[in-house]
């Protein structure tokens, strides 16, 4: 059986993994290591000091000893606060580190917006105003257009791991826009994966989630397609192409 492994930074929805796992009808796993997050705090220089190279590298080991044969760093803040070339370089030194094909929720991102042909999307984030703006410049770097940016000025993820339904929807409604294809929620300690068929029947357009693309990215690291449509359209319509 096919395995991907996560490292997930700290305690906040870690436990949509297994949920995920288990919606995909149990035909891969998906093993999570906790890294050390440092200080919990969606602040720029806390996000660079949580994506550095060595707490990235302490989880390595148990993953590559629970059979992953390729690694995501889970977390969308601490890759693309380091710019498109800084993810990069974070990515590549992640899969040297762990002799396995690498990502991050960054880069699923970028990658999920591309497989669904979209040109255009909002992002409704958790994260304070310039943290959000990061992840706006980062997705016009890969291409992508920004229709608008919702910023929630949430500081912690322990904060945004208490969220439930109706505060997840009611941040995608909010973030929503008439011009864009696609919502974005980047934040991978928002539980998500059991909200996808709400979000996308509320919004009547495909959503994606942090934790959704996480597991799709590394799904695609392994050149796998699942078609799950309770995962919403990112899981039915690429599988299909």
């Amino acid at each position: 059986m096919a395995s991907v492994g996560f490292l997930y930074p700290g305690h906040s929805a870690e436990d949509d993994f297994p949920r995920l796992e288990a919606l995909l009808g149990g035909t891969v796993r998906l093993p999570l290591v906790h890294t050390d997050i440092g200080e919990d705090a969606h602040r720029v220089d806390a996000l660079l000091e949580m994506g550095s190279a060595a707490r990235l590298a302490a989880g390595v080991d148990e993953l590559k000893e629970r059979g992953a044969e390729a690694v995501v760093w889970a977390c969308t803040s601490a890759s693309f606060v380091f710019g498109w070339e800084g993810a990069h370089a974070q990515v590549r030194e992640l899969s040297a580190t762990a002799g396995l094909p690498a990502s991050s929720t960054s880069f699923a991102f970028a990658h999920a917006v591309q497989a669904l042909g979209a040109r255009r999307v909002a992002i409704a984030a958790t994260y304070p105003d310039d943290v959000a703006e990061r992840f706006h410049s980062f997705l016009k770097s890969a291409g992508t257009e920004v229709v608008s940016t919702r910023a929630s000025g949430i500081i912690t993820a322990a904060e945004v791991g208490t969220w439930g339904r109706e505060e997840v929807l009611a941040l995608a409604r909010a973030g929503d826009h008439p011009d864009a294809e696609v919502v974005l929620l980047p934040d991978t300690a928002l539980h998500t994966a059991e909200h996808l068929p709400a979000l996308e029947a509320e919004l009547r357009k495909p959503v994606l989630t942090a934790n959704q693309v996480t597991a799709w990215e590394g799904l695609r690291l392994l050149d796998r397609t699942l078609s799950c449509p309770v995962l919403g359209t990112l899981f039915s319509r690429t599988a299909q192409a």
